[in-house]
């Protein structure tokens, strides 16, 4: 006699901050399948309310995912990953710097409250200033540090391959870049590596062009909150966050660019930083060292300088 089917339980995602990335994301998880989606805010009755929306486009979207909108950490129980958007959106004006002592505080307590009734949990880290941001989620949860990352180099990535091929009127999905370092005006989009169907981009472009479309992915995020007024980015950074998460819950192992925790890894030590990472099952699974040139090394530092100072200040602020 054959035994039963055994059933799976299905993999939960929790997203802390029901705002324009936490709920384009969950939309994304949902609709691509990858897990059920708990969506959490203080708001009482925004998170309920865009679970029920997201609910009611599911015969739509032909999947069957729970969606819950809740208040309530206990909610968010056994959850595989926990996604940190919760804290205020950069204006005009701003740089991710000067959002260090508003959004310190909210991070902390997120990832205090879902490490609590997720102590196994992969913890990715969207809010900004984000490598200062995921190494107090680091800090906070207590968690190995590969199972705390945040979501930068793959937005910083997209953006250049975007500006690439805007340039050059030809597909994205024919470009391939990476960018590493800080999630800010020090990222180094790595120039050397960028190509297009494997050809450099230095064989198709200028210097002149290459810089400026440098210059470009640097302030991608500020050029849309400029032209926004009223908010930032949501729908590229939902998706980099997705396709971190889909390499993690189906075991992908992609070769992606995520600010991880260095011990010595480009000769930097106790920091948060992007680098090219493979994800899988377990988090950051391994980080992977590209050769970089003295130009190269040296922006690396500069950037690396600039998030160490930014941890000091926001632990400043943390114990005042």
């Amino acid at each position: 006699m054959s035994s039963s089917p055994v059933l799976c339980k299905s993999p939960r995602v929790t997203v802390v901050g029901a705002g324009r990335v936490g709920s384009t994301l969950a939309q994304r998880i949902a609709e691509k399948n990858l897990a059920d989606v708990v969506l959490l805010d203080i708001v009482e009755g925004m998170p309920q309310g865009l679970a029920l929306d997201l609910l009611e486009a599911r015969g739509l979207e032909l999947h069957n995912r729970q969606i819950i909108g809740t208040n309530n950490y206990a909610d968010t129980a056994n959850s595989n990953i926990v996604v940190i958007t919760a804290g205020f959106p950069r204006k005009p004006g701003m740089t991710r710097d000067n959002l260090l002592k508003i959004n310190a505080k909210i991070v902390v307590e997120s990832a205090k409250n879902a490490i609590a009734h997720s102590p196994h949990a992969i913890f990715i880290v969207v809010t900004n200033p984000l490598d200062v941001m995921t190494y107090l989620t680091w800090q906070t949860t207590g968690l190995p540090r590969n199972k705390v990352m945040g979501m930068a180099g793959v937005l910083d990535s997209a953006r250049f391959e975007t500006f690439i091929a805007l340039e050059l009127g030809i597909l994205p999905a024919d470009v391939k870049a990476m960018v590493l370092g800080s999630h800010g005006d020090l990222m180094l989009p790595l120039t050397r590596y960028a190509t297009v169907n494997g050809i450099p981009i230095t064989e198709l472009l200028d210097t002149e062009t290459i810089e400026k479309l440098v210059e470009r992915t640097r302030n991608g995020g500020a050029e849309i909150v400029e032209l926004m007024h009223t908010g930032g980015a949501f729908f590229a950074p939902a998706s980099a966050t997705s396709l971190m998460i889909e390499s993690i819950l189906l075991n992908q192992s992609r070769l992606l660019p995520v600010a991880a925790y260095l011990q010595g890894e480009y000769g930097l030590n106790d920091l948060f930083i992007g680098v090219p990472c493979r994800l899988g099952y377990g988090g950051v699974e391994k980080i992977v060292e590209v050769t970089l040139n003295d130009q190269e090394k040296a922006a690396l530092q500069i950037s690396a300088n600039s998030v160490s100072n930014n941890i000091k200040k926001a632990q400043e602020i943390l114990n005042n």
